[in-house]
């Protein structure tokens, strides 16, 4: 019985190496996850800083319109391209086409009223310097022809008024740029002030992020700023063109806006994006030097713990759980767990875990 047992347990110590075996050949044969590395940044060589925004045209508008009305045609769509003073949405104006037929018949009444007034008014001139006419006369003549030629320049102004209405029945494009979204279809009832189609100007793109009051002081109008768009992973250059001196409205952060030099067509509007504003002469402290920032994108959350990812012998990822602070734009305060001038994993080219063979790219 002792022999048998002790063969069963020579038998399960055999399978059990083989199988180490196995997972071990399976391990080293499994290919390497091509990663992008990155060391930790301490706070005190970091000569910029840095903040979360949006990009946004720099020329948007919601077009409406001053009058009320049926929709009778909107003439665009989302996402066409239109240019300057293209006819966008037509509003029913049967209404005004009958105004103007009255104002227009009032001109030609008025003008003949005119016309009349303005013979009477040379011919008593005439009589009375010929002494035919008394001053009396003169003076009724005169103010008659005023009168008249008042009355042809209220209709005037009358019909202008008019025309100026025929601009909010067709509603057109400010400026060049492209269709974002439309409010209405054709049967709505537009109202005035009501939002009927919303354009941006695509060809110039802008900046907006919120700047906290430590750091808002080191940036100047003019300055240079990069800016990294989150979802396509391009970095780009701007100027910054507005900072905001008062906080008053946007709690306690500054804004500021920053203009794009130059976008690509991947580059939309509505990208959130990571702005660094490199800073010359940045203040340091104690506190600051110790501080270790990490780009948040890079952290493995697991339940209510949170690591990262370093670099382990032999080119081997290994999991570190951390522990973690403030946030600071899209980066994150590291507070252990993670020593400064460390390597870590940024991105990976497949789905890391603890003990993966990477290469770094």
């Amino acid at each position: 019985m002792r022999k048998i047992y002790l063969s069963l347990i020579a038998i399960a110590l055999t399978l059990m190496v083989s199988c180490g075996k196995e997972k071990k050949e399976t391990a080293n044969n499994t290919p390497a996850i091509p990663v992008k590395v990155s060391g930790t940044t301490a706070d005190n060589n970091v000569p910029y800083v840095t903040a979360s925004g949006k990009i946004e045209a720099e020329n948007s508008a919601n077009v409406s319109t001053r009058m009320m009305g049926y929709v009778t045609k909107v003439h665009v769509r989302v996402g066409q391209k239109v240019s300057a003073g293209q006819l966008l949405v037509s509003i029913n104006n049967t209404d005004l086409q009958a105004k103007k037929a009255q104002v227009d018949a009032s001109i030609l009444q008025a003008t003949a009223g005119y016309n009349n007034a303005k013979k009477d008014y040379d011919r008593f001139t005439a009589l009375f310097n010929q002494q035919s006419a008394s001053q009396k006369e003169l003076d009724d003549m005169t103010s008659r022809y005023e009168m008249a030629k008042a009355g042809l320049e209220g209709a005037k102004q009358m019909r202008n008024e008019v025309m100026a209405q025929f601009s909010y029945a067709n509603i057109t494009a400010p400026f060049a740029g492209e269709i974002t979204n439309t409010f209405v279809k054709e049967g709505d009832m537009a109202n005035p002030g009501m939002p009927l189609v919303s354009a941006e100007g695509a060809s110039h793109l802008q900046v907006t992020t919120m700047v906290s009051e430590s750091d808002i002081t080191s940036i100047k109008s003019g300055m240079k700023a990069k800016v990294l768009v989150k979802s396509t992973n391009e970095e780009l250059t701007g100027t910054v063109s507005e900072v905001s001196g008062s906080a008053k409205n946007t709690g306690g952060q500054y804004l500021v806006k920053i203009n794009l030099n130059k976008t690509g067509s991947k580059v939309l509007s509505g990208m959130f994006v990571n702005v660094q504003f490199p800073i010359a002469n940045k203040p340091q402290t104690t506190t600051q030097s110790d501080k270790i920032l990490v780009p948040e994108s890079a952290l493995v959350k697991q339940g209510q713990l949170t690591g990262i990812y370093t670099i382990g012998s032999e080119k081997t990822a290994i999991l570190r759980w951390l522990r973690i602070g403030k946030n600071f734009g899209n980066q994150v305060e590291v507070l252990s767990g993670l020593s400064a001038n460390e390597q870590y994993i940024i991105s990976a080219d497949g789905k890391l875990f603890n003990g993966a063979k990477v290469t770094i790219q």
